[in-house]
């Protein structure tokens, strides 16, 4: 595996096998790599010859008060990680080769951005979209590959690439999960012990209306209702939003059908984490 951190480096590189005409996948990632990271890069493997996965934590993404300084890094076990898994290329650039200079252009998206993550994290989602836009650019992939536990995140980046051209198939993978239910996330190092048992019930409560779904019942009100009172077992988690809503415009529905999310924001003590169930499916 190379490691590469300048952009005309990871072009150089590339430039081989996509003149023998291979597909190169693109897995961008913030690092401290779990089995999630790691199965993006199996399922990138599925679609291509060559793997390339980014490890950047990007600033442009994090509000004012939120943890990009104490955001977790390895970035060499990081590559370790990623080796052992088969990745071709880790392109691990400091923030100088991303932003140089003052930035005058940032992607900036509309009206899909404006609820859930994108209320409880202003600019968030423009930090998200320009550094995936750099990224396609850069590595000018032939697939891309994210993971469903950032559901919003996918959906932006489906509309991005079919509303900007980028010449990218986008896969959305399985949210990847600890035994006892709890998505993986490189913030689940911030967990206390206790508050990782109580973090469970985010888990619990969306197999709870993915159960009630399953036997018979689609009011949404009735499964949002059903959520909260699982979520209420647990009050010292602090919620931001329990959605069901539609898999296109992230919109609230009355009728929950094949195919509706729900998702769920909380906070187990200081750590803000997220989760969600596509009904009828995973």
């Amino acid at each position: 595996m190379r490691i590469i951190d300048r952009i005309a480096a990871l072009r150089s590189a590339l430039a081989e096998p996509r003149r023998r005409g291979q597909a190169v996948a693109l897995v961008p990632t913030m690092g401290y790599l779990h089995e999630g990271h790691l199965q993006l890069a199996d399922e990138a493997r599925r679609h291509a010859a060559v793997v390339v996965m980014s490890v950047f934590v990007n600033p442009m993404q994090f509000g004012p008060h939120e943890d990009y300084t104490r955001y977790p890094r390895d970035l060499e076990g990081d590559a370790m990680k990623a080796e052992r898994r088969g990745v071709d290329v880790l392109f691990a650039p400091p923030v100088e080769e991303m932003y140089a200079g003052d930035r005058t252009v940032v992607v900036t998206p509309l009206s899909l951005a404006d609820r859930w993550e994108g209320a409880a994290r202003p600019g968030h989602f423009t930090g998200v979209l320009t550094i995936v836009s750099k990224l396609f650019n850069i590595v000018q992939p032939t697939v891309a590959v994210f993971g469903q536990k950032d559901i919003q995140q996918a959906t932006l980046i489906r509309s991005l690439t079919r509303e900007l051209d980028f010449g990218v198939r986008i896969v959305v993978a399985p949210t990847v999960r600890e035994r006892d239910g709890l998505a993986m996330s490189s913030r689940n190092a911030y967990l206390s012990n206790e508050e990782r048992k109580r973090a469970l019930v985010l888990y619990r409560t969306l197999r709870g209306i993915a159960d009630a779904f399953d036997g018979g019942q689609y009011d949404a009100v009735e499964l949002e209702q059903l959520g909260w009172e699982i979520l209420a077992t647990e009050p010292e988690v602090q919620v931001d939003y329990l959605a069901i809503v539609d898999p296109t415009r992230l919109e609230p529905v009355a009728v929950a059908e094949q195919g509706t999310i729900v998702a769920i924001a909380a906070r187990a003590g200081t750590t803000r984490l997220i989760d969600n169930v596509i009904l009828g499916g995973t």
